[in-house]
C-alpha cells in the first residue's frame, strides 16, 4: 500500500512539473504577443527611460557571466539599463549591433530603417530570416531582439531620415540625469552619415560609426567628450560617382558582422563608463585572403572654440 502511495505521489510531482512548465511557456507566448513592438512611421514623443534601481534574480542569472567582470560589475550593468541607443540602419552593421546590445541588457533600442527585407540581405543581415522577406527591416529586427531579450524596450521606425526629422528624432532620446544616450550610424550612404553627424553635434550626442565594404571595415567614435566629428575628418562630401556601396562593390557577409560587433563593444564601453573609448581614432580592419589586418589612425586636431560652433583641422597620423 505504501509503495502505491509513493508511486502516485511521484506521478503527481511529475504532472505538477509539466503543468508548471506549460504555464511558463503560455506566459511567455502571451507576453511576447502583448509586447509586440509598434512600427512607427513618424517621430512621436517617448516617455523617459527608467533605469533599474537594482538587479533582479532573473537579471543576475541572465547577465551572470558579464557581472563577473571587474570592468563591468553591478554598477556597469545598471548603467546599461539606463542607456538608450538609436541605431540608424538595420542591415549588415545594425543587425549584430542590435543583437549584442540587447543581449548585454541595454535599456532602450531605437531601430530605424526605411527598407524592407530582401533575399539578398540574408547573407549578412542576421536578424532577418526568409520568412521576413517584404517586411520592414526595423520591425523584423525589433521582433528578433524581443525574442532574445524581452526586457529591452524596442522602438522600430519605418521612416526615411531627413533634415526635417533627424534632429527631432535624436532629441527623442534625451540625455537624462545619470543616463547615457548614444547614436549608432549603420547607414550605407554618404548623405545619411553627414545628416546623422550634424544632428549629433547639434544635440550633443556621441556617435559610434562603422562602415564595411568588400573585405574591409572601419570604426570610430565621433563627438565624444569634445572629440572630433565626421565633418572634422571629411569636410567636403565626395563626388557621388566615386562612392561605392555593397550593391555595387559587394561585401563578404562576415565583415559587417565583425564591425557591428565592434560597434557594440564601443557602445557598451561608453554606456557602462568603463574601458578605453575609441575617441579621436579610426580603426581600419582588412581581411585579405585568410589574414586579418587591423591598424589604427590617430586624429591630431587644432581646436578653436566659440560659443556658437567648433572648427577643427584634422589630419591622420599612422601609429
Amino acid at each position: 500500500m505504501s509503495q502505491e502511495v509513493c508511486r502516485l505521489k511521484a506521478q503527481l510531482e511529475e504532472q505538477e512539473k509539466e503543468i508548471a512548465a506549460l504555464k511558463n511557456k503560455l506566459s511567455q507566448r502571451e507576453k511576447s504577443r502583448t509586447s509586440a513592438p509598434e512600427l512607427r512611421d513618424k517621430v512621436t514623443p517617448l516617455t523617459p527611460l527608467k533605469g533599474k534601481p537594482s538587479l533582479s534574480n532573473e537579471d543576475i542569472m541572465r547577465y551572470s557571466r558579464q557581472l563577473l567582470l571587474p570592468e563591468l560589475g553591478v554598477k556597469g550593468q545598471l548603467n546599461l539599463s539606463k542607456t538608450s541607443v538609436l541605431i540608424v540602419g538595420c542591415g549588415g552593421l545594425g543587425c549584430p549591433l542590435a543583437l549584442y546590445l540587447a543581449a548585454a541588457g541595454i535599456g532602450r533600442l531605437g531601430l530605424l530603417d526605411y527598407d524592407e527585407v530582401e533575399l539578398s540581405n540574408l547573407h549578412r543581415q542576421v536578424l532577418h530570416g526568409e520568412e521576413n522577406q517584404g517586411q520592414a527591416k526595423a520591425l523584423s529586427a525589433a521582433n528578433a531582439v524581443g525574442r532574445l531579450n524581452s526586457t529591452v524596450e524596442c522602438i522600430p521606425y519605418h521612416l526615411q531620415l531627413s533634415p526635417e526629422n533627424a534632429l527631432q528624432l535624436i532629441q527623442q532620446y534625451p540625455a537624462a540625469e545619470s543616463s547615457t544616450n548614444i547614436m549608432a550610424d549603420c547607414s550605407d550612404n554618404v548623405p545619411t552619415r553627414y545628416l546623422v553627424n550634424d544632428a549629433c553635434v547639434l544635440s550633443g550626442r556621441p556617435l559610434v560609426s562603422a562602415g564595411a565594404l568588400r573585405m574591409e571595415g572601419q570604426l570610430t567614435v565621433y563627438n565624444y567628450r569634445g572629440g572630433p566629428c565626421y565633418r572634422c575628418l571629411y569636410p567636403v562630401p565626395p563626388p557621388p560617382e566615386t562612392v561605392t556601396n555593397c550593391s555595387d562593390g559587394g561585401v563578404l557577409g562576415v565583415v559587417p558582422g565583425i564591425m557591428g560587433c565592434l560597434q557594440a563593444l564601443e557602445v557598451v564601453k561608453i554606456a557602462s563608463g568603463q574601458g578605453c573609448i575609441l575617441n579621436s581614432r579610426i580603426t581600419y580592419s582588412t581581411f585579405p585572403s585568410l589574414a586579418i589586418h587591423i591598424f589604427c589612425l590617430v586624429i591630431v586636431m587644432n581646436q578653436q572654440h566659440s560659443t556658437a560652433k567648433r572648427d577643427w583641422d584634422g589630419c591622420f597620423v599612422p601609429l
